[in-house]
């Protein structure tokens, strides 16, 4: 390391009384010439695994010491095998759940060789894991338990929701993957409701807004069939390019949007184009926010796809893990790489206002995390295109619907 830089010391633990179960994360940044501790982070996150806890507890880590000094060049110690060998790279991250956190935590220090990771046995870690034992201790009282060193105080960015990963215990996800082998099976991953009202941790600061604005039609949209990201790609209609510029003008006029990002898709790319003419900024490409694979369905009507797929489309409707027809994407996997998308976007807007140009179900997956609805509430949201909805994301892991589907500028 070089000499010129401040050097930290991130320690973090994380654990969970039923795995998963109530669970919390302890961190604490020293420094690395003194041993003296500079900040604390601590939470109870609800029900989640050993693994997701430690997940957090490195990401309040590292986002303390990146407050302290973002230049500083930092050493992670944990006792977690699974933590320390996937941010090493030396294991693949493969359960899906595991794999936003771990893109997260790689955006706080982006530098490469700016963190190392080092294992480090349990009872040399008893620093964090005291502060996690006593941030589930509150939890289980119904408190929020605020460490010596609060960072409360700090700016540490935001964070993805507590969700919930496998039952099984971590030295089974160790030897999956130290053995390049599937994860194990029997899992039911299912996000966990953050916390709200006055359970809640205060916020920290500006929030990551996301003004999220549905393409303008194309000439499927108004015959409501299916359209997809494994269809013809089509482009914005005559009308569909009214919309896109009427958007535009009230964006601009405005004048709050500082970024901007949108689906690969054509359509999307249209609506974007429009928007960054109006306000001179440049488009991000995120493949995250491009829309549902709805395999053989692609193209077709409702009516069409019951007359010719209705046991599938029955599957489809009732369950998020269900596909289309022919290899089409899932509700949940999509959820998937939207959050993925979302938790990267986040951490690189912390504080901003980004307009995300996307689809019905991405704009609708969005909404339905920040506010912790079941997935069936899918269905129950009615947004047309060039509408547009607003989530700010803040920097305690809260989330705050602000809009969902105004059209009024199209009037």
């Amino acid at each position: 390391m070089s000499g010129g830089k401040r050097r930290f010391i991130v320690e973090a633990d994380g654990g969970s009384r039923g795995n998963p179960g109530p669970a919390g994360y302890g961190a604490v940044v020293l420094d690395a010439a003194t041993g003296e501790p500079l900040a604390e982070a601590a939470e109870f996150i609800g029900t989640a695994t050993n693994n997701v806890a430690e997940y957090r507890g490195l990401i309040a880590g590292l986002r303390a010491a990146r407050t302290l000094d973002p230049d500083a060049e930092i050493q992670v110690r944990m006792d977690s095998k699974l933590v320390v060998e996937q941010m090493s790279g030396r294991w693949k991250i493969k359960h899906p759940d595991m794999r936003p956190l771990a893109a997260e935590a790689k955006t706080i220090f982006p530098t490469p060789g700016q963190v190392s990771y080092t294992w480090i046995p349990r009872e040399k870690n008893k620093h964090a894991d005291r502060l996690a034992n006593e941030a589930m201790d509150a939890g289980k009282r119904g408190e929020r338990w605020t460490p010596s060193l609060s960072t409360a105080a700090l700016d540490a960015g935001p964070r993805p929701e507590a969700v919930a990963d496998s039952a099984e215990p971590e030295e089974l996800d160790e030897l999956s993957e130290r053995a390049g082998g599937p994860a194990p099976a029997g899992r039911a991953a299912a996000p966990a409701v953050p916390p709200a009202g006055w359970a809640a941790p205060a916020d920290l600061g500006a929030p990551a807004t996301f003004v999220l604005l549905r393409h303008g039609e194309t000439a499927l949209t108004p015959e409501k069939r299916f359209s997809g990201s494994g269809g013809s790609d089509p482009g914005l209609s005559p009308a569909g390019r009214r919309q896109a510029e009427a958007t535009a003008a009230v964006l601009a006029a405005r004048g709050t949007v500082q970024a901007i990002v949108s689906s690969p898709l054509r359509r999307c790319r249209e609506t974007a184009e429009a928007v960054a003419a109006r306000t001179g900024l440049d488009i991000r490409v995120d493949e995250g926010l491009r829309e549902t694979d709805f395999g053989a369905w692609e193209g077709l009507s409702f009516a069409e796809v019951r007359d010719r797929y209705p046991d599938d489309l029955d599957a489809w409707l009732a369950s998020p893990r269900a596909r289309p027809t022919g290899g089409g994407e899932s509700f949940e996997t999509v959820a998937r790489r939207v959050a993925l998308s979302r938790d990267k976007l986040i951490a690189r807007h912390a504080g901003r206002t980004v307009l995300l140009v996307t689809h019905v179900t991405p704009v609708k997956t969005l909404v339905r995390l920040a506010l912790g609805a079941p997935p069936e509430s899918l269905f129950r949201m009615e947004l047309s295109p060039a509408s547009l909805s607003v989530v700010a994301y803040y920097a305690d892991g809260n989330a705050s619907l602000r809009l969902l589907n105004d059209s009024g500028h199209l009037r």
